[in-house]
């Protein structure tokens, strides 16, 4: 097998997709263990590589901020870095750009970049045919990665551990109610409804600050005594590491899914407006997806959801059923 000498992967999307990428990481690292591998992501993802045991390096790029002249600076640091191999996960033209003109010795990326004939090896992307993303993403470089680490998986600091202790004394719960689309969002009115009916263990709500608000509402209006906010009070590899041990995980087809199956979680994950085929369903071995059992002709009604619901009615959330994720604490 050649050896590949030095690795960059290319994610600088949202939360969620740069945690999808870390199947390709520990691919590569399981294929190439002697690589250095090095990983671009933008600003705010790049404390999920904090204390990583094999990532050599976290290029970050501040989109917010002088955006194209950090990407100029970023290009010359890449092209002084001498790559073996660049491999650009993202479809969009600055990261096509990254990859076409990063003077690697192979430079990789999916078809639908329009930088794509730049690349020494372009590769079909396909969204809805029932392939999870994972795949889609190892078929970058299974020509030359026969073993395939097929899950999602963060490295939690023993302190990140350490952090969560004290909210462990007793059998919990995890939800994560908050996502950045409406439509993808299970109704705050389910939680409560949910949450009233939950008996026997507390139950943690995580979240970024912004979603602390929304956490209070659903505390507020519940009928349950024993739930704690702790939106805004842990990072992310705290949070994922709160998940692993958390008798079940309730989460939106969002990053915070993507947490729970990166450290195998047990996992419910509902989805609303999207649908599974899309390839972002869990990977945990216990993980279930819930979505509601009508034949909405509306639903999927996007990609990435919306802000609110195109018919005005929402019932790909409001129906699903709350027996359902009760059945899931059984």
């Amino acid at each position: 097998m050649v050896n590949y000498n030095k690795i960059l992967v290319i994610q600088t999307a949202f939360i969620g997709d740069v945690i999808l990428a870390t199947s390709l990481l520990e691919t590569l690292n399981l294929n190439f263990p002697k690589s250095k591998i090095d990983i671009l992501v933008r600003k705010g993802n790049e404390s999920l590589f904090s204390e990583h045991p094999f990532i050599n390096q976290v290029i970050v790029w501040n989109k917010k901020d002088a955006k194209i002249k950090n990407l100029i600076r970023i290009l010359k640091n890449i092209r002084k870095e001498k790559y073996d191999i660049v491999i650009g996960i993202q479809r969009f033209f600055n990261a096509g750009l990254l990859t076409a003109f990063s003077k690697a010795k192979l430079k990789i990326g999916f078809d639908k970049n329009p930088l794509s004939a730049l690349f020494h090896k372009k590769i079909k992307h396909e969204i809805g045919t029932g392939l999870h993303e994972v795949d889609r993403n190892y078929s970058l470089i299974k020509e030359f990665s026969p073993q395939f680490h097929r899950g999602l998986k963060l490295h939690p600091s023993i302190q990140d551990y350490q952090k969560t202790d004290k909210y462990q004394a007793n059998s919990y719960i995890v939800i994560a109610p908050a996502s950045v689309w409406f439509t993808k969002q299970y109704p705050k009115e389910k939680w409560v409804e949910f949450l009233t009916e939950v008996q026997g263990f507390k139950t943690l709500i995580i979240g970024a600050p912004s979603d602390k608000e929304l956490a209070n509402e659903i505390i507020n209006q519940s009928k349950n005594s024993d739930i704690e906010n702790l939106c805004g009070k842990l990072n992310l590899l705290q949070s994922a590491a709160l998940m692993r041990n958390a008798k079940m995980c309730y989460v939106n087809d969002s990053a915070p899914q993507h947490l729970a199956s990166s450290v195998n979680a047990n996992t419910t994950a509902l989805f609303c407006s999207t649908v599974p085929s899309f390839g972002f369903g869990p990977l945990s071995e216990n993980s279930v997806v819930i979505e509601n059992d009508l034949n909405l002709t509306c639903r999927p009604c996007g990609l990435h959801g919306h802000k609110e619901c195109p018919k005005k009615h929402f019932n790909c959330g409001h129906q699903i059923e709350t027996e359902k994720l009760l059945e899931r604490l059984n």
